[in-house]
């Protein structure tokens, strides 16, 4: 009879024990699983958040999207495009050259050639003087700087005085530039309108294009 009274109770703590995990269902070996499940199931949620939301073609016209607005914001607002008017900076720019100009840069010097615009018509000149120079053309013609009888190379006719249009000498303000066409026996310039603002330059041109018989 001792014996079986010391073994009734470790028999019924054992069958309390085997009732409760039947309950819960929750063994040693089962919490163990569910923990590694649930670290499974944490990553990979984790990782669905690092892969992009969007499909293949979502992203192609993202991109294209992206490059269409970077080339239209260096096209509109860091160069621009204009063809030559006319035949006013023959030999060195024709008729229909394709000429692409820089719009950020406003430190013009002179021979710098820049596309202007002036009384609503689109010019492309040759700066010759800026603020603060005394432009000069005599009556027998030549172009005269600050007192100075200039000598330019790639010039190859005499520049002649338009009457009736500027007076000279001209000094220049701050922010004024004269532009001269490369014909400057009837080429459309400063010797016809006047100074240009600094305003008006639309950009200076860095590179040029030949369209003839292309």
């Amino acid at each position: 009879m001792l014996v079986i009274q010391k073994k009734f109770p470790a028999v019924r703590r054992w069958k309390l024990l085997s009732d409760t995990e039947k309950i819960t269902g929750n063994t040693p070996e089962k919490e163990s699983s569910s923990a590694e499940n649930g670290d499974k199931k944490e990553k990979s949620e984790k990782e669905k958040k690092k892969r992009s939301p969007m499909g293949p073609i979502q992203t192609f016209f993202l991109n294209a999207l992206l490059i269409v607005t970077a080339i239209w914001l260096l096209c509109g607002f860091v160069f621009g495009f204009t063809t030559v008017p006319n035949g006013d900076m023959s030999p060195n720019l024709k008729a229909g050259d394709l000429l692409m100009y820089y719009q950020l840069n406003k430190d013009y010097v002179a021979q710098d050639v820049v596309v202007l615009k002036k009384n609503d018509t689109v010019y492309v000149g040759r700066i010759v003087a800026k603020g603060g120079d005394t432009v000069n053309i005599p009556d027998e013609g030549g172009l005269v700087i600050n007192g100075n009888t200039m000598i330019e190379s790639n010039i190859y006719d005499t520049t002649v005085r338009y009457e009736g249009f500027v007076s000279y000498p001209l000094t220049l303000n701050d922010g004024e530039f004269f532009v001269l066409a490369d014909i400057r026996s009837s080429g459309e310039d400063s010797r016809y309108y006047g100074p240009v603002s600094e305003d008006e330059i639309l950009g200076k041109v860095i590179t040029a294009v030949r369209r003839n018989h292309i």
